[in-house]
C-alpha cells in the first residue's frame, strides 16, 4: 500500500478517475463527471467548491511575484513591459493549474472518504 499511496493523487492531477485511473474525472473543463464511465465509481459526492481557485491563486502568486520582483530590481523594465510579460503568464498558469488542482482535491476527498465518499472508502477497505 505504501508504494501506491499517492497514485490516486496523480490520477486526480491527470484528470482521471481516482479509483481506476482510466475513466475521465471531468465531463467539462471544471465539471466533475457524476460517475466514472469505466469502473462506475460515483464521483458526484465531491465538494471541492472554491478550494481549487484558492490553491491556484496561492501557487501562481508565489511563483510569479518573486520572479517579477527580481526582474524589477535587476532590470527595471517599463510598466507596459511588465504587463506584457506577467499578464499572459498569470493567465496561462491560472487556467493551466485550475483543473489539475480540482482533480487533486476530488481525488483526496475520495481517498479520505470525505462527504459522500465514505461508502466507497468502506468498500475499498
Amino acid at each position: 500500500m505504501a508504494e501506491n499511496s499517492g497514485l490516486y493523487l496523480l490520477r486526480g492531477l491527470r484528470g482521471r478517475c481516482p479509483a481506476c485511473g482510466e475513466g475521465r474525472l471531468f465531463r467539462a473543463f471544471m465539471k466533475v463527471a457524476d460517475r466514472c464511465t469505466v469502473c462506475g465509481e460515483d464521483l458526484h459526492h465531491h465538494r471541492a467548491d472554491d478550494f481549487p481557485a484558492y490553491l491556484t491563486i496561492f501557487l501562481v502568486g508565489h511563483l510569479v511575484v518573486p520572479i517579477a520582483m527580481y526582474v524589477e530590481i535587476a532590470y527595471q523594465p517599463s510598466y507596459w513591459l511588465h504587463a506584457a510579460i506577467w499578464a499572459p503568464l498569470v493567465i496561462g498558469l491560472s487556467i493551466g493549474l485550475l483543473q489539475p488542482l480540482k482533480g487533486l482535491i476530488v481525488a483526496l476527498q475520495w481517498h479520505m472518504g470525505m462527504h459522500g465518499f465514505a461508502a466507497a472508502k468502506q468498500a475499498r477497505v
